[in-house]
């Protein structure tokens, strides 16, 4: 009996303690964005306010996890949208994992090895990861080119050992690229990048990496890092790639936003609207970028 007491004042002593740190910390300290560049992203280095959807107790990390890649079978009847996030740990995480989680979807967030720099910012990687399998971790650099792309692209391997950093530290589950301020795509088969960035694109596909670009994006404003397009925008940009097949796979629509740009409440809502319309149409199907047709497997750390 005494053995068990002190096993519940401990814990009771553990929990008060995790509380107080996530209350004193929070997302206070993830970092925000101040511009934004044409094609791309950039990432930040301010601190901000922390997230703002009232469900902002990180999961618990659960290590028993088994990341196994499955093979997709798609149905043709269907549209599948693939929901990703750029440039986090930073302020406005949390608040899309609580979206797509409140909403049953699937999604990708796409990390910066060099954002995680506390405690704090490592949970809430932890909780990304940990979100597997309806939550994909993938790997977004880990300098994200100290936003001088150029240099960054012109030494590939450089800018490999860059990928592989992020690979490391942020424990990244498969090995999935996207590229900072650049779209392209690496898959079996293809290599498809611009002359800049076409070299690193070959060292990671000898690597077997998976490159995956975008779509649609959901671009924000450089000073505020708010949503540009309304929701009603966004909606008709995913209805036309979709019906007029101007996606890279047909009927395979990638939507690329940033997690800074929805910190706010209403810009939240705007993400929960946005994704609760399409969620409405019985074509779409919400996947992680693991389910992307023609993806070189095994692609796991």
């Amino acid at each position: 009996m005494l053995v068990k007491l002190e096993k519940k004042a401990f814990g009771l002593l553990l929990y008060i303690s995790v509380n107080t740190v996530m209350l004193l910390t929070g997302c206070s300290n993830s970092p925000q964005t101040k511009r934004h560049s044409a094609g791309g992203d950039t990432p930040g280095v301010e601190k901000g306010a922390a997230d703002t959807v009232p469900k902002a107790v990180m999961p618990k990390k659960d290590s028993s996890h088994q990341f196994a890649w499955d093979s997709t079978s798609y149905d043709t009847s269907k549209c599948y949208i693939y929901l990703t996030f750029d440039d986090g740990p930073q302020n406005g995480t949390m608040n899309c994992y609580h979206i797509v989680k409140d909403l049953g979807i699937k999604a990708t967030f796409f990390m910066v090895g060099m954002h995680a720099d506390d405690r704090a910012l490592r949970n809430i990687v932890d909780s990304i990861r940990d979100g597997y399998p309806e939550i994909l971790l993938a790997n977004h650099s880990f300098t994200h080119a100290n936003n001088k792309y150029h240099y960054f692209y012109d030494h590939p391997e450089m800018a490999m050992e860059d990928f592989l950093k992020a690979q490391e530290s942020l424990q990244v589950p498969f090995k999935i690229i996207r590229l900072p301020g650049n779209s392209a795509w690496v898959r079996e088969g293809e290599v498809r990048a611009s002359k800049l960035v076409k070299p690193v694109t070959l060292l990671l596909d000898s690597l077997q990496y998976n490159v995956i670009g975008w779509d649609v994006e959901w671009n924000f404003n450089h000073k505020t890092a708010r949503p540009v397009q309304s929701v009603t925008s966004m909606l008709k940009l995913v209805e036309e790639a979709m019906n007029r097949g101007e996606s890279h796979t047909k009927k395979h629509v990638v939507i690329l936003s940033h997690d800074r740009m929805f910190r706010h409440p209403e810009d939240a809502d705007s993400l929960y609207n946005f994704i609760n319309t399409l969620k409405q149409n019985p074509r779409y199907v919400f996947e992680t970028i693991t389910s992307y047709p023609k993806l070189k497997t095994p692609g796991s750390n």
